[in-house]
Parts: structure tokens; C-alpha cells; sequence
């Protein structure tokens, strides 16, 4: 950073030749490799007006973390490189662009990155890039389901036909789940069509079409043409509007298998806000098999030390754990009974020696010092009964299809933390943080 700079005025010509500049070049790759084998998810960079410096940070286990900054008058050439890179026009600056870097073009790594340009305050461009999860699917195995929401998974989405949804914020690994999902059920014999914006993770096996709204390829249009050419499983990367649900409610109805993902808070909210749609409540009945709902919480580092806790704390964890039940009057807070059994069932099922060991942070070199690394998924699983159709039938209110489904077993996502404090995978902090009501 120490050569020759170029001004923001410069002209496009002079721009694109600071952008080629090959120390320019190597600091941009440099970047991109570092923040991949940070684990990074995100790049970020923010450039301030004036002659303040450009700041880079990743987006690490869904947190941000600062990596360098960058002298002001090399943010523009840094910007244009970028677009070159994605192949987007470096002469527009007023308007934000969307475009994709395939990095083995330009570095040692075989890996994609989705790029969004944001023009801001002080007549400067922001640019944030989302490294693609490239290569095979994760293991249903080690997607951090407990062995009963792993089983109730498999035993579901083994029927031959119906809809499966799993639900969560951007960035809480909906499709890395899906295509967990589908890898577990990808066989010689099944013909499995995909559509996806963008297709992230490839599979052998899966036919894969990646949407295209330049070219008019939208979700609703490639789910008309799935129907058509003989698929047995479908998967629709977002269900955006009414026609892509309807039609993914009737390729299910005709004997399909259909799964997709959705932005709500919760399982049984997915099912009202689908309602709120426009789906038909008798059709939607019959062809729901379940909701999974996920969050990412960050895991604890191995330098975790273990402790006992106390008395005080464990009633409070149980009090805590209650409240979730309580909702759907499968608890009363006031029985003892109820307490004391669940406690005993803890001790049994992840206690070492009659007691119950949590673990807090430590922080150590592969943590960074904060105690944390890596994530783990917290689940919600709504398995579709007679009862819970009933309810969808008659648009029932949400808290009144959550009180059927704790009934019949499901575990919030607070719950779901919770047995993985006890498991030891992570601490209350990480759990309320993501587990908010």
C-alpha cells in the first residue's frame, strides 16, 4: 500500500489501470483467500468519505470482526477491481449491482462469491461479498439434530409425497439443511430437480437449475417445467410468492415430494403465515408433513471449563425451561413433582456421576480469546398429526397449533438450546441470544 495512489477523480481509463495493478491485484486476493480460511461467511468492506480510511471486516460465526484498513486514496481502485472481477460496470456508481466472482479465474481457490455493491454517503461504494458454501453437503449426522428430531426428521421426509418446510432468518443454514435432507435421500432410483438463487452447494445425482430474472427464469416458471419432466423430489430454494406455494402444494398432492424454505420466527408461525398466502387450509392440510425451524448459536471452543452448578441456578434452568412448556399448558409452574422428575431425568440422561456439569468460556489462540468457535444448530420440529390438520383446517390461531404441537412432543428452540447447554455444546447466553420471544 505503500506505491503510487489514484485519486477518486481519476478518469475510467486511468481507474481500470490502478484496478490491474498487480500489487493492487494480490492485496485483493489476499483478502478473499485470508477471509476463507478464517471460516469467514461474509467480506465487508466500508470505505468512508474524504480522506477517512476503508475499513475490511468478516463476518465470523455470525459475528463481525475487524481485518485491516486501507489508506482512502486506494478504495476506488479497490472497488473497480472487485466489479471487474464480478464483471459488473465499473462506470456506474449511482446504483447498487448484484454479481458473482468464480475465484479460480483469478486465485488459488476453487470457490464463488456473490457480490453486492451499495453506493453511500460521501459519494463512495460499498461492497459486501458472500462466500459460497461450495463442495459436498454436511451429514444429517452432523447437522447437530438431537437423536429424536434426527429420527422424527428421517421417518418424515421417508413418505413418498408431500410438502416439508424448513424456516428461519437469512444466514441460520436453511439450505445447508436441505440439502443434508435431500443428500440422505438422493438415490439411483429418485429423480431429484432443485431450483435455487443462487445454487450454492452441488450434488451428484441432483439436477440443478439456478434462477435467472435477467432471462425471465423466475421460481414459479421452473416449478411449471419440474412438473413436466418426471421428478419424484423437488426442491424450491424460497417459496417468494402465492403461485410457487400453490404450485408446490399441487406437485405434492400429485405424488411429489416437495421441500422449501421460509423466513418466519417459528414452525407453527410458518404454518399461519403460508394461510396468509392464500393456500387453501383443506389442501394444505393434507399435503403438510412438517416445519423445521433452525438458528445458528455459537459453539463453545474446546478450551471450555466445566463447573457444577449450584442449586439456585439449576431451579432457575428449570423455571426457564418450564416457561417454554407453559405456553401450552403441558406444565403447571407450581408442581414440585414435575421439577424434581425432570431434574432426575437430566442427572440420568447427562449427568457425570449423579451431577449435572455445564461449561463456560475461556478464550484461548484458536478462539481468539472469546471462548467461541465455530456454530451449532438449535431446531424446532413440527411434525404434522391429525390434530395439527385439524387446526390448519380450521385457520386456527398460532398459539393454539404451538399448544397442540409442545403436546405432541415438538421442542421449542429454547429447548432444543437448552438440552445442548446440557450436552455441554454451548452456554444460556448463546441461547437467549438467538432464542429472543
Amino acid at each position: 500500500m505503500g506505491g503510487a495512489a489514484v485519486e477518486d477523480a481519476s478518469s475510467e481509463d486511468a481507474l481500470e489501470s490502478a484496478a490491474a495493478d498487480n500489487e493492487l491485484v494480490k492485496f485483493v486476493n489476499k483478502v478473499i483467500i485470508d477471509a476463507h480460511q478464517q471460516n469467514a461467511s461474509d467480506i465487508h468492506i466500508e470505505p468512508m468519505p474524504g480522506n477517512l480510511k476503508t475499513g475490511i471486516r468478516f463476518r465470523i460465526d455470525g459475528a463481525l470482526l475487524p481485518y485491516i484498513e486501507v489508506p482512502a486514496n486506494f478504495r476506488q481502485a479497490m472497488v473497480t477491481r472487485l466489479k471487474i472481477m464480478s464483471e459488473l460496470d465499473i462506470s456506474e456508481r449511482r446504483r447498487p449491482q448484484d454479481g458473482k466472482i468464480k475465484f479460480r479465474k483469478y486465485g488459488p481457490l476453487d470457490i464463488e462469491l456473490r457480490v453486492a455493491t451499495i453506493p453511500s454517503a460521501g459519494r463512495v461504494e460499498d461492497v459486501v461479498l458472500r462466500i459460497l458454501s461450495a463442495g459436498a453437503p454436511i451429514p444429517l449426522s452432523q447437522l447437530g439434530l438431537t437423536p429424536q428430531n434426527r429420527a422424527q426428521v428421517e421417518k418424515t421426509v421417508a413418505k413418498p409425497h408431500g410438502l416439508f418446510y424448513v424456516c428461519g432468518p437469512t444466514g441460520s443454514g436453511k439450505t445447508t439443511t436441505l440439502h443434508s435432507i435431500l443428500s440422505h435421500l438422493n438415490r439411483p432410483e429418485s429423480k431429484i430437480w432443485t431450483v435455487e438463487d443462487p445454487v450454492e452447494i452441488t450434488q451428484k445425482g441432483l439436477r440443478q437449475v439456478q434462477i435467472n430474472k435477467k432471462a425471465g427464469i423466475d421460481f414459479a416458471m421452473v416449478m411449471r417445467a419440474f412438473l413436466r419432466a418426471d421428478p419424484d423430489i423437488i426442491m424450491v430454494g424460497e417459496s417468494r410468492d402465492q403461485e410457487t406455494m400453490a404450485m408446490g402444494v399441487e406437485a405434492s398432492l400429485t405424488g411429489h415430494l416437495v421441500f422449501s424454505t421460509l423466513h418466519t420466527n417459528s414452525a407453527p408461525e410458518s404454518i399461519t403465515r403460508l394461510l396468509d398466502m392464500g393456500m387453501d387450509p383443506f389442501n394444505f392440510a393434507d399435503a403438510l408433513l412438517g416445519v423445521l425451524a433452525q438458528r445458528l448459536t455459537k459453539k463453545l471452543c474446546a478450551c471450555k471449563a466445566p463447573y457444577v452448578p449450584d442449586e439456585a441456578a439449576l431451579q432457575a434452568f428449570v423455571a426457564e425451561y418450564a416457561q417454554e412448556l407453559s405456553h401450552a399448558k403441558a406444565w403447571r409452574l407450581d408442581r414440585q413433582g414435575e421439577t424434581d422428575r425432570l431434574l432426575n431425568h437430566w442427572r440420568e440422561a447427562h449427568g457425570q456421576g449423579g451431577e449435572l456439569r455445564w461449561y463456560r468460556a475461556v478464550g484461548c489462540e484458536a478462539c481468539k480469546q472469546t471462548g467461541y468457535r465455530g456454530r451449532i444448530g438449535l431446531h424446532e420440529l413440527l411434525v404434522v398429526d391429525e390434530a395439527i390438520k385439524q387446526l390448519v383446517q380450521q385457520r386456527a390461531r398460532v398459539a393454539d397449533i404451538f399448544a397442540a404441537a409442545v403436546q405432541a412432543g415438538m421442542h421449542t428452540l429454547k429447548m432444543d438450546g437448552m438440552e445442548k447447554v446440557l450436552l455441554g455444546l454451548t452456554d444460556m447466553a448463546m441461547v437467549r441470544a438467538v432464542c429472543i420471544r
